[in-house]
């Protein structure tokens, strides 16, 4: 079920917003949550329902264990068994048929007939975010950083709650934790302003720019060889922007669900095109992954504290992990490691880059950022190779189909993306103004939605 379908809109949504509110207590708030949650699932797919479930006792037992054992040793074994188990069922279903597929490339190298049968397995949807949120629950949670809940619904609800299952933003729970404990006293007026606000804007960013922009370059680049200089440039740029939409529309949706039911999640977005350098790139852009990547892996692998040969091994290793964990592909590994070699680029030179007037380091930045994404839309090195070709090797060509569109789409983006405020730099108070902006806004989206243009959220597949 999508945020941007008539089914969620019209029907999901409603009733699991009367219910919420019609409900008393936070105990029962919480427990319908976790039902809501779960029924959102299963709509993709029910059989994985179980992992979900298996994952959240697993996560919560060892919390309890933490809570209720002092010995150095058993907490050890309370972080180390569920962290492994999160991660093998996250790295069967994930990265299983990828490692396999790679085994049986390499092993071709010597013997070109050997070939290794693949599992075949779906992945699951969600199944990287909501691990991220167990495993960051039970790592703080050993840290001492948050004491472990004793309620089973507050952190089944944490795991489920449906705004943010399937694609982020990646909560903490200690972010969220003040509101699922006082969620029995929450105000429904005082969230209904900002949530609805936040949601539609997430929905235009969606289904009126992201969505027009595909339109035009999934076509175009179904067949990348056929491109022409300007169209392969123009497809980047769109996908840039298509990119930026379709994902911060996403969680501005999710923000905007969270306050209707009560519940702040954390910005993931903070207009990161603005960006002047590539290490200011990664403090703006998918903000509850990149903090998630330095607090859990940059710093225990020993951050910057010790040489500069180490701090840039680690600069390294995260990124390319964090390259990998966007999916399974060597593409995303590459895409990683390109940001790490910039990042590490930036440590070396930083002072010469921010010696330089701040348009020409914006209009730099972003121009890495765009080859980076070369790498993270081409399903394989063959498409990267032919779409550098086409954009770094003048080539003629007929013109791309919705070129004038595409063009116009893209300077409505750029517009907003560069200049414009970001989500949570507006205000969200119903004054007349805005509430007839959203109002056509709102209706615009549901007319385009009612046409049967509804595309899931690029993030999905992550």
């Amino acid at each position: 079920m999508l945020f941007n379908s008539l089914r969620f809109l019209y029907l999901f949504l409603p009733i699991a917003y009367v219910g919420f509110w019609a409900l008393k207590g936070t105990a029962h708030r919480h427990i319908w949550l976790t039902v809501t949650g779960y029924v959102f699932y299963a709509t993709w797919n029910h059989k994985f329902c179980a992992l979900m479930a298996f994952s959240t006792v697993v996560s919560y037992l060892a919390g309890l264990g933490m809570l209720q054992w002092r010995d150095p040793i058993q907490r050890r074994l309370c972080l180390v068994l569920p962290v492994t188990l999160d991660l093998l069922v996250l790295g069967l279903f994930k990265y299983g048929d990828f490692a396999l597929r790679s085994f049986s490339s390499l092993v071709r190298v010597m013997q070109p007939s050997y070939q290794l049968a693949t599992m075949d397995l779906i992945l699951p949807v969600g199944i990287s975010f909501y691990t991220f949120h167990t495993i960051t629950y039970i790592v703080d949670s050993y840290r001492g950083t948050i004491v472990p809940t004793r309620k089973f619904f507050e952190f089944a609800c944490y795991v489920s709650f449906f705004a943010q299952l399937v694609a982020g933003p990646i909560v903490r729970f200690r972010q969220v934790e003040g509101d699922l404990e006082s969620l029995g006293e929450a105000d429904r007026r005082s969230n209904l302003e900002a949530g609805f606000s936040f949601f539609t804007i997430g929905m235009v960013k969606k289904v009126l720019v992201a969505d027009t922009i595909a339109a035009v370059i999934d076509p175009a680049l179904e067949n990348p060889a056929a491109l022409s200089s300007l169209d392969a440039w123009l497809c980047m740029l769109g996908y840039t922007y298509q990119l930026y939409f379709d994902f911060s529309g996403y969680s501005d949706m999710a923000v905007g669900l969270g306050r209707l039911f009560g519940i702040r999640l954390p910005q993931n977005f903070n207009s990161p095109y603005k960006a002047v350098d590539i290490a200011d790139f990664w403090r703006r852009w998918h903000i509850s992954l990149s903090t998630v990547l330095r607090d859990y892996l940059f710093i225990p692998l020993g951050g910057s504290r010790g040489s500069l040969a180490s701090t840039c091994r680690n600069i390294l290793i995260t990124m390319a992990l964090g390259g990998l964990w966007h999916g399974a592909n060597w593409t995303f590994v590459v895409w990683g490691c390109y940001h790490g070699v910039l990042l590490v680029l930036y440590r070396l030179a930083g002072k010469t880059w921010d010696g330089l007037p701040v348009a020409l380091r914006r209009a730099g930045t972003f121009l890495l950022v765009v080859i980076g994404w070369v790498f993270f839309r081409s399903t394989s090195f063959q498409m990267a190779a032919t779409l550098f070709h086409s954009m770094f090797a003048w080539r003629g060509g007929l013109e791309m189909a919705g070129r004038l569109g595409l063009v116009v789409a893209i300077g409505v983006a750029a517009i907003a993306a560069h200049t414009g405020p970001n989500t949570f730099e507006l205000e969200h108070r119903w004054r007349p103004p805005m509430v007839f902006a959203l109002a056509v806004l709102f209706l615009s989206s549901l007319v385009v939605i009612a046409g049967g243009r509804v595309t899931p959220f690029l993030y999905f597949q992550f």
